[in-house]
């Protein structure tokens, strides 16, 4: 339990790293907040300092996620309710990271790393082809959010139903749907050419 606890301590502090304010501020002396929602995240860093800066601090946020808890779970061999708060912490770092006065990201970028990092392409590959087409198709982000974990949820039930897999993705939910939730007042609405091919 004391190195599944040190894993728990070394992911919160990897997910809490917010590369997605440095970067654009020693690269280009912007505030990511600035921009955009003013979200520090991955998305408001392409905004604030281009496409290089913005694709390194999206990589970097996956990673930080992706490498303590594969490390933990492939290498160190850790499984059970430990490895959920393992995979759990790097979220939860993000999301709020005490760099920032706990005032992180919406954590989706290291979620979807935490999902690398458990199973390489196996869910990570849904959970973004998910996030993508629920965005083309409905109008508020957080919805999409929501709904692609859902789906991501049935899928893992359906697929591959281990316990561990459940209460990371439920513990996302929760998470992301709490990042999320100025999105979430908002009533979602079918995007035009999706509300046009309804229509016919």
């Amino acid at each position: 339990m004391p190195s599944s606890l040190l894993w728990m301590l070394l992911a919160f502090f990897f997910g809490s790293l917010p590369f997605s304010v440095w970067l654009p501020k020693l690269i280009r002396r912007e505030d990511v907040r600035r921009y955009g929602d003013h979200n520090p995240g991955a998305t408001n860093a392409f905004r604030a300092g281009g496409a290089g800066v913005g694709l390194a601090a999206l990589l970097l946020d996956i990673s930080k996620a992706a490498a303590p808890v594969g490390w933990a779970y492939f290498q160190a061999g850790i499984t059970g309710w430990p490895m959920v708060l393992i995979a759990t912490a790097p979220v939860l770092g993000h999301a709020f990271s005490p760099f920032l006065r706990f005032r992180g990201g919406k954590a989706l970028a290291v979620a979807f790393g935490v999902w690398i990092g458990l199973t390489l392409w196996k869910l990570s590959l849904p959970a973004l082809l998910l996030v993508l087409i629920w965005r083309k198709i409905i109008d508020v982000d957080g919805w999409a959010v929501m709904l692609a974990l859902a789906v991501l949820l049935g899928i893992i039930l359906l697929w591959l139903p281990a316990p561990l897999f459940v209460a990371v993705g439920l513990g996302q939910m929760i998470i992301l749907g709490w990042k999320h939730q100025n999105d979430l007042r908002r009533r979602p609405h079918l995007r035009p050419w999706v509300a046009r091919h309804f229509s016919h």
